[in-house]
């Protein structure tokens, strides 16, 4: 059986070896499904700077998916969170709101859609799997159920990251092209073939 550390290690030489636009759609596919976890919180169980995040979220998407439009607005909304105070060098002085799960995904895929390089893509994979301890201490605080085991929990966030890759590399050849623009078809299918299912 593999283990959670020969899992990680092939995600990220995965990431490393596939185009800039599949890294992107690979850490909004991620992003997404820690917002989708942190939306469904209880009201006051949310962070406001995380749930701020989610027109950002929506733009990364539109962006990875082939809508040029996306890339000012996602270009904008980093360049806010760069100069606020919740982008800061204070360690445990400074604000934490970014560090959130959620957050902290979604940045790193904003940034990797507007950089390309694999390390965002990267750093958005070990966000989900540090989060599964986060989420499992959840579960275990409301007392709902048996708590997975955290080795299994980890193993499977990680094969369902390999999953994700899969199902991206057979969009391949259309995401090659997707800074450059794609035809609103094209656009709306990869939403159907990819969105959708990367964010369940």
């Amino acid at each position: 059986m593999d283990t959670w550390q020969e899992l990680s290690n092939s995600v990220e030489q995965r990431l490393a070896a596939v185009s800039s636009s599949e890294r992107g759609v690979f850490a909004v596919g991620v992003a997404e499904r820690l917002m989708r976890r942190h939306e469904a919180l209880p009201e006051d169980e949310r962070a406001p700077f995380t749930m701020s995040l989610r027109p950002l979220l929506n733009s990364v998407w539109q962006g990875v998916l082939g809508d040029t439009t996306a890339f000012r607005a996602v270009n904008r909304a980093v360049a806010e969170y760069m100069l606020s105070d919740f982008c800061h060098n204070d360690g445990q002085d400074g604000p934490d709101d970014a560090d959130e799960a959620a957050a902290s995904a979604t940045l790193h895929a904003a940034h990797a859609y507007l950089f390309g390089c694999s390390d965002f893509a990267v750093w958005a994979s070990r966000r989900a799997a540090d989060a599964v301890d986060e989420h499992l201490e959840y579960l275990a605080e409301q007392g709902e159920g048996e708590v997975p085991d955290p080795d299994e929990a980890l193993i499977a966030e990680l094969h369902r990251q390999l999953r994700d890759l899969d199902l991206i590399a057979n969009s391949s050849t259309a995401l090659r092209y997707a800074a450059q623009g794609l035809p609103i078809e094209t656009s709306i299918r990869l939403r159907v073939e990819l969105r959708m299912p990367l964010s369940e």
